[in-house]
């Protein structure tokens, strides 16, 4: 996602981006306009949808601003052509916590709705609701109050990832472990999405678009908590790789591809001569360094910085929950002296993932033949 969006600055301590395809729908929605009702028509479109998404930026902002007083952090948010995402860097595992963030954002619609229904005079027509976004005969005040109840009935869809998923898996939390709970909110997501995608093949490519998005939203959420769980109370030393290849901080990018294809590695720590973790060169950073300014460029130049590490002694979970709040794709495992002595990618966790869903498997047969 990060990829394909631009910055637009740092609000209330937060990046906010945007997605490049968000330009694509305001330019879909100023032609269609315009082919209407002329350049005014158009003109109107654009600001229409500016406005709304300003109201989208604002109910992630109650996300943040919520999880910030619960002590977490927000990476960024990035507007998309179907709402915003805020990468928060955690959910909390209180119920109480995770169902104040979840019900800040509709919150901050509510208001902004009875705002423009009560202080500027919009016109509450439910008739309309299904027509607000288009219909420009209806004023721009009304069309974006009734947008804002859009937003709370959408998002308050007991499936996840929408917020009303998360309220769901939060009231279950109370009863059920938080596992249990995710798979359930996440199981009545994926029904939704395929709800959606079927309604998109009667001719909505954007239904069908949402429906991707939030299948696999909810099935990225799941994996999260799972793993998440799966780890609770393991040692570090069970899913670190400690066997790996490591660049010094003179090597070329050259030499960093000769070691990507002699190993199965994809991502190379860089150490200094007393084995501290300077960077990571990635495989993808490493084949653009080598388009762009070629085989002699020192991996200084193009390795990412400020890569997370975590103490081998502490618990595999610590490192799990540092590499899903940064963001990249591997934390350095030290020792006592800050030197290096392994690396845990998602990879590498996914394969751990998979082994011990394989020894349960296993395991939970072999105890019904002993009983036997």
């Amino acid at each position: 996602m990060m990829g394909w969006s631009i910055s637009l600055g740092r609000i209330a301590g937060t990046e906010v981006r945007i997605h490049l395809t968000f330009f694509l729908l305001i330019a879909w929605l100023a032609i269609s306009a315009g082919a209407r009702g002329g350049q005014t028509a158009a003109i109107e479109a654009v600001v229409f949808i500016l406005a709304v998404f300003a109201c989208v930026l604002a109910h992630e902002y109650g996300h943040v601003l919520t999880a910030r007083r619960f002590g977490i952090g927000t990476r960024d948010i990035t507007l998309l052509p179907i709402g915003g995402v805020a990468s928060i860097e955690r959910m909390p595992e209180k119920p109480g916590q995770e169902l104040l963030i979840a019900l800040a954002g509709p919150a901050v619609n509510v208001v902004i709705a009875l705002l423009l229904f009560g202080v500027f005079g919009a016109r509450l027509d439910t008739q309309h609701l299904a027509t607000a976004v288009e219909d420009q005969k209806i004023d721009l005040v009304t069309r974006l109050a009734l947008v804002n109840v859009m937003l709370v009935a959408f998002n308050l869809i007991p499936a996840f990832p929408m917020d009303g998923g998360r309220v769901l898996r939060a009231l279950l939390s109370y009863r059920l472990d938080r596992a249990r709970a995710t798979r359930i909110a996440a199981t009545i997501g994926q029904a939704f999405a395929f709800g959606l995608g079927f309604l998109g093949l009667f001719g909505n490519p954007l239904l069908l678009f949402i429906a991707l998005f939030v299948f696999l939203a909810a099935s990225h959420e799941t994996y999260a908590v799972e793993l998440s769980e799966a780890t609770k109370g393991v040692a570090m030393r069970q899913a670190t790789i400690t066997s790996f290849a490591t660049l010094d901080t003179q090597a070329t990018v050259g030499q960093a591809v000769e070691k990507l294809l002699s190993t199965s590695q994809r991502e190379f720590p860089v150490t200094d001569g007393s084995g501290q973790l300077r960077g990571v060169l990635t495989r993808d950073g490493m084949i653009k360094a080598l388009a762009a300014t070629g085989p002699v460029t020192s991996v200084l130049e193009v390795m990412e910085r400020d890569v997370a590490t975590i103490n081998c002694r502490a618990p595999l979970a610590d490192a799990v929950a540092t590499l899903q709040s940064s963001g990249q794709s591997l934390v350095g495992i030290v020792d006592d002296n800050t030197r290096v002595v392994g690396i845990i990618t998602v990879e590498n966790l996914a394969e751990y993932m998979m082994v011990e869903a394989a020894g349960r498997g296993w395991r939970q047969p072999d105890r019904a033949a002993r009983v036997d």
